[in-house]
């Protein structure tokens, strides 16, 4: 007769002082353990810094005070394995960290949230969930309060808001005193983390990923970017979405590695000085820094603008703090060409871009030592990942990897309708392939114009357009049109001190400061006739981005170019006869 697991007849291994049997919570007191001890995180904003023992008895502590605000029926649904989901809401920093370890710590998932989400969409993520409590920031407090009272008086009368700051004050308990169960691990395809969707195309999704994300899925990602325990990480993008929890979080904590949080809105100015003082201080060294392109774009235009004019010495401080690095990562969209192309001969090597999606992680990375990764290539495919395109050597991304989503939170529709009848994950993304590398064309329902008989790719008209000097942002978007399908329209920021050098007589016999036909003109030479744009609409300042840098397109096409556009004296139209007519007169 087979005998039970031991753990059917012995008491339980648990206690205030026992961390779960899970290799994350495995790695961590190891790392807690070592002598002397490493510094786990640095806060920049709150100026906290803590190593792994602190952190850990700050988790242990918290997780204690989250127990008894769930109750009995809770935690014993827990304990038998029940799903269990618990919401966050903290910036990037030395709270977010204790918060997300102590709900994994607990067995449950964590659901981290913006700080800057609006209170109906805090009630939705809350509600879709159906979670049990809020772990807030000391800032956020008030908020968390509120959203407390909205939810019991509404759909969960046991609903809480735990502060918390107050747990990081709590007597630091003996490493000795901790220990991992001797129990049973916590199942590996049980819930770890929930993160949301964008919600561009509908409410946003509730992406599920399993436990195993946060320990292999980051060991993943540790070992494709060779990390140890001597790099730092210097974290400035959000903690609630795919890339700022599954690149820069997961895989630095599990190397052992430092990470060094910076949140609460970009700014260019500090992190230019915090990337000198690395280069001048060995104590304050960074070597992997991730952004993505609005943040690469914006430090470029303050180097450019301030940093040049400065003395040769002090602009040689700067330059060496871009050139500490290990490696500068690029992700959520495609760093254009002429982005690339200054931090290449700045730093004496090119950005390492990826490709993913917050249901299956990266599945294309450059390697930091293949120096032979194609210009604009998201690199090759990721090892074990089970990839394909619909068409061959191009086409719709389709993915199977041992790292996707469980499921989209009560949604099982949906979580069946994204998938292929062979089980691929359908991206909604046009890939194409060269050798072992891979190119992104772009979104299925975005970035395809299909104008006049032609598909056309808006990201290679962005990249031509990005190339113009005196571009500074851009946005190509299909508009519908009866005679064409759709047009190709560009909407454009300016650098004006640029366009009023190169276009001053143009300027000045034109209500626009860039007319559509001097731009076309400039784009001759690099684009097709019938990729070229047909409407323009030029704008002042930054194209509006999401929390994650993304220039939602969907949102902002019919925004700068509604029905009746014909009529908004914003927007120039190119019409081809009316162009050869005044030519003809002309001769």
């Amino acid at each position: 007769m087979a005998i039970g697991d031991r753990v059917m007849f012995v008491p339980r291994h648990d206690g205030h002082h026992i961390l779960p049997c899970s290799p994350l919570f495995s790695r961590l007191l190891r790392l807690a353990h070592r002598q002397p001890p490493k510094l786990a995180i640095r806060d920049a904003r709150e100026k906290i810094e803590r190593n792994h023992w602190e952190l850990l008895s700050d988790v242990l502590a918290l997780r204690e005070v989250i127990k008894t605000a769930l109750g009995e029926a809770r935690v014993g649904a827990l304990q038998n394995g029940e799903e269990v989901y618990i919401a966050v809401l903290a910036p990037g920093g030395y709270e977010y960290t204790i918060a997300v370890l102590a709900v994994l710590a607990l067995g449950a998932a964590v659901v981290p949230l913006s700080v800057q989400v609006p209170m109906k969409e805090a009630e939705y993520f809350v509600q879709k969930c159906d979670a049990a409590a809020l772990l807030s920031c000391s800032a956020s407090i008030a908020f968390g309060q509120e959203l407390q009272t909205n939810i019991v008086n509404s759909t969960n009368p046991h609903f809480s808001c735990i502060p918390i700051q107050p747990s990081l004050s709590a007597p630091l308990m003996p490493i000795s005193n901790i220990f991992v169960s001797s129990g049973r691990y916590l199942d590996d395809n049980g819930p770890g983390v929930v993160i949301f969707t964008s919600g561009t195309t509908g409410p946003p999704k509730a992406a599920v990923m399993r436990r195993a994300y946060v320990h292999d899925g980051a060991l993943s990602v540790a070992e494709h970017y060779e990390l140890t325990e001597h790099d730092t990480m210097l974290h400035v993008l959000p903690v609630h979405h795919a890339t700022g929890v599954g690149i820069n979080f997961f895989p630095f904590l599990v190397s052992g590695a430092t990470i060094e949080f910076r949140s609460g809105g970009f700014d260019e100015v500090w992190l230019w000085d915090r990337w000198r003082a690395g280069a001048a201080n060995p104590g304050l060294r960074l070597t992997f820094f991730s952004g993505v392109p609005t943040i690469y774009m914006r430090m470029r235009r303050h180097y450019q603008l301030v940093l040049s004019k400065l003395p040769a010495d002090k602009l040689a401080e700067y330059i060496a703090g871009a050139r500490q690095f290990r490696a500068l990562l690029c992700g959520t969209s495609a760093l254009p060409h002429t982005i690339s192309d200054f931090w290449t001969e700045l730093v004496g090597r090119r950005i390492a871009q990826r490709y993913g999606a917050t249901e299956f992680g990266a599945v294309f990375k450059a390697r930091l030592s293949d120096g032979q990764v194609p210009d604009g290539s998201v690199g090759e495919r990721v090892p074990g990942i089970d990839l394909k395109l619909s068409e061959g050597d191009e086409g719709e991304v389709l993915v199977k990897s041992p790292h996707m989503f469980s499921k989209y939170l009560r949604d099982p529709e949906a979580t069946a309708n994204a998938h292929d009848a062979n089980g691929y994950f359908k991206t909604g993304d046009i890939a194409r392939r060269e050798g072992k590398y891979y190119w992104i064309v772009g979104r299925a329902s975005i970035d395809i114009i299909k104008s006049g008989g032609y598909k056309i790719s808006s990201l290679d008209i962005e990249r031509e357009l990005l190339a113009l000097p005196y571009v500074a942002e851009a946005m190509v978007v299909g508009v519908p049109d009866d005679e064409f399908g759709q047009r190709v329209a560009a909407v454009i920021s300016l650098l004006k001190e640029e366009v009023n050098e190169v276009f001053e007589a143009d300027h000045s016999a034109n209500d626009h400061l860039l007319s559509i036909d001097s731009l076309r003109r400039d784009l001759r030479r690099r684009l097709a006739g019938y990729k070229m744009p047909t409407l323009l609409r030029v704008i002042e300042g930054e194209l509006p981005k999401s929390g994650t840098g993304k220039v939602a397109k969907k949102v902002l096409g019919p925004h700068y170019f509604p029905l009746g556009y014909h009529n908004l004296p914003e927007v120039q139209v190119w019409r081809a006869r009316q162009a050869a007519v005044e030519i003809h007169a002309k001769l």
